[in-house]
């Protein structure tokens, strides 16, 4: 165990709570500590919870948290003994319209003074934004993931469980963060004391860093063959530039037709619609995480031109680009 019975805690941990941050993605980050803590018999790791203002701050799920601190005091607190070891940026939806120089100039400095930073769920895009990610490894929660490699190429993100990258953590929330902090406690008190967390919390594996987000095709879609699997896959990676049904038949060794047969059998569509969804799922994204123009949205996702982009959106969700854009805005300017 680290340290005697007398010692003071080996990490203080600050969250900075950002309107509509992830409820889930918070408690999976803070409870792994708490239950350390009883763990080991001491305060190994302690923490407090800060706004920008010090006011309550309302979750995603409309749960109002209380804070203890401000962004003022706590810049202050960076030259004073009560400066945190860590901080975590603790965000959720509507991250891409957080517009905070004062935190974004914090978080510089807390980084300059040798703090680590991290941040759950789409907290990576706080630290882009502070520039804080340039040629850095992040990971982002995957519905993010389009719409941050677009807003911030310079920044090498994953759609992994989390990414630790000397002193910067991300993590892409849910229970993702668990595992980020179990790593934190495994490198502070060994495998021990990972193992009794975990059988506190219930979790009978602890998932690496480069664990998938999401669920295998198979058992996300309910598909079977492999071939039908394998061809997704394909659109999957081809979406800026799409493959014609021809070449994919060819790189999954079957004809044209039993492609088209195959589709209509195991996802009752046929595979040109099904990649057309697929590619205007991908816009939908885009539309509503980023401030891209639509023209390049649209050559982003392998349409020759905006009007064919917005005919087939509308078709396939009933408004236009520009109404998803203006529903998205105001939906984020509305109260929580």
């Amino acid at each position: 165990m680290v340290g005697a019975a007398g010692d003071g805690p080996k990490r203080t941990i600050l969250f900075l709570l950002v309107p509509n941050f992830s409820m889930i993605a918070f408690a999976n980050a803070i409870e792994p500590l708490r239950i350390a803590n009883r763990i080991v018999g001491r305060e190994i790791y302690r923490w407090r919870l800060a706004s920008t203002d010090g006011a309550a701050v309302a979750a995603s799920n409309g749960i109002a948290c209380a804070v203890s601190s401000s962004l003022d005091a706590e810049r202050r607190n960076l030259v004073s003994g009560s400066r945190p070891s860590m901080i975590f940026a603790c965000s959720g939806i509507f991250v891409e319209e957080f517009e905070d120089k004062p935190v974004f100039s914090y978080l510089r400095e807390a980084h300059q003074r040798g703090i680590s930073v991290g941040g759950l769920c789409t907290g990576a895009w706080i630290l882009a934004r502070a520039g804080l990610l340039s040629g850095r490894k992040c990971a982002i929660h995957w519905e993010n993931l389009a719409g941050f490699a677009e807003a911030f190429p310079m920044v090498e993100v994953y759609a992994d469980l989390f990414e630790i990258d000397h002193n910067i953590y991300t993590c892409a929330g849910g229970t993702a963060a668990l595992d980020m902090m179990l790593a934190l406690i495994r490198e502070d008190l060994g495998d021990g004391a990972v193992n009794r967390v975990c059988e506190q919390v219930i979790t009978d594996r602890v998932r690496g860093s480069h664990d998938r987000q999401r669920l295998p095709l198979k058992a996300r879609l309910g598909v079977q063959h492999a071939k039908v699997v394998r061809a997704i896959e394909i659109m999957e990676a081809n979406l800026a530039d799409p493959l014609s049904l021809a070449e994919i038949a060819y790189h999954v060794g079957l004809s044209r037709r039993q492609v088209e047969r195959l589709f209509e059998r195991e996802m009752g569509l046929s595979p040109a619609r099904y990649y057309l969804e697929m590619r205007l799922d991908r816009a939908r994204h885009l539309l509503r995480q980023s401030q891209l123009p639509i023209v390049e949205i649209a050559i982003a996702c392998g349409f020759v031109s905006a009007s064919h982009f917005a005919k087939c959106y509308r078709e396939l969700y009933d408004r236009s680009p520009q109404q998803e854009r203006a529903n998205r805005l105001k939906k984020a300017a509305s109260p929580a």
